[in-house]
């Protein structure tokens, strides 16, 4: 294997740690609502309508209303526009403070010894950016290995983002292996352009689909022990 491509949303960090920290600041009452389902079901709508941000037909800003104001619903709590922006805004303040465990940092050491390293991530071009820097890959991964649907016009599972990435790296599709949480995006996007793929399924999620990734891990510990194995692979 050549070159190792991360997602970066709940994969180089745990997606769900500023949610609910934004949670607790703004809810402060609701100690029984579900911060887990409820971080699940936003990420589920705005997967669900991400492609009409980028085409244009809906504005970011509606879109995270209305995966705030809809999450927060299936979970009994009614919420209004300005509540749902004012949870983003805090929610990107807090996400501005991610930081990977130091497992991570040290399985991006030893990978960038032996691989090419790259991202592949979908979402605003400077909101991705700043996880980015924050999570400080860039000691690790090129600037201009970074891919961004924001950027780029494009985004997952659309194959055509990976198929940038593949040609701006000049490695081929079959010698990169890419890592991601969610299989409808990571997954099947990644197959779809010819790449190995590895399900970083530590949320214990169903795959909705036949297409079959090239390795499932549930844990870090796993993730680390996977990838080790294939940054040796010829």
């Amino acid at each position: 294997m050549k070159a190792i491509v991360f997602d970066v949303d709940d994969t180089l960090y745990d997606l769900s740690t500023p949610f609910k920290q934004t949670c607790r600041e703004i809810f402060p009452e609701d100690t029984d609502l579900d911060l887990e389902g409820a971080f699940l079901a936003s990420r589920r709508y705005s997967d669900s309508v991400y492609a009409r941000c980028l085409s244009g037909e809906m504005s970011m800003e509606e879109m995270y209303i209305y995966r705030f104001k809809n999450a927060f619903l299936d979970y009994g709590k009614k919420i209004d526009a300005l509540k749902a922006l004012e949870f983003q805004a805090i929610y990107e303040e807090k996400q501005h403070e991610i930081k990977m465990t130091d497992a991570m940092r040290q399985l991006m050491q030893n990978l960038k010894e032996k691989v090419t390293l790259g991202i592949v991530t979908n979402g605003p071009a400077q909101h991705q950016w700043d996880k980015v820097n924050a999570l400080g890959v860039t000691e690790w991964i090129p600037v201009g290995h970074v891919f961004i649907s924001g950027a780029l016009g494009v985004a997952k599972p659309d194959k055509r983002i990976f198929s940038r990435a593949a040609e701006r790296m000049g490695i081929l599709p079959q010698e990169i292996c890419y890592v991601g949480d969610s299989f409808e995006n990571d997954i099947v996007g990644a197959k779809a352009a010819g790449w190995n793929a590895v399900w970083y399924n530590h949320r214990g999620h169903q795959a909705a689909g036949d297409v079959k990734p090239d390795a499932v891990v549930r844990s870090e510990a796993e993730l680390i022990a996977c990838l080790e194995k294939i940054s040796t692979k010829e």
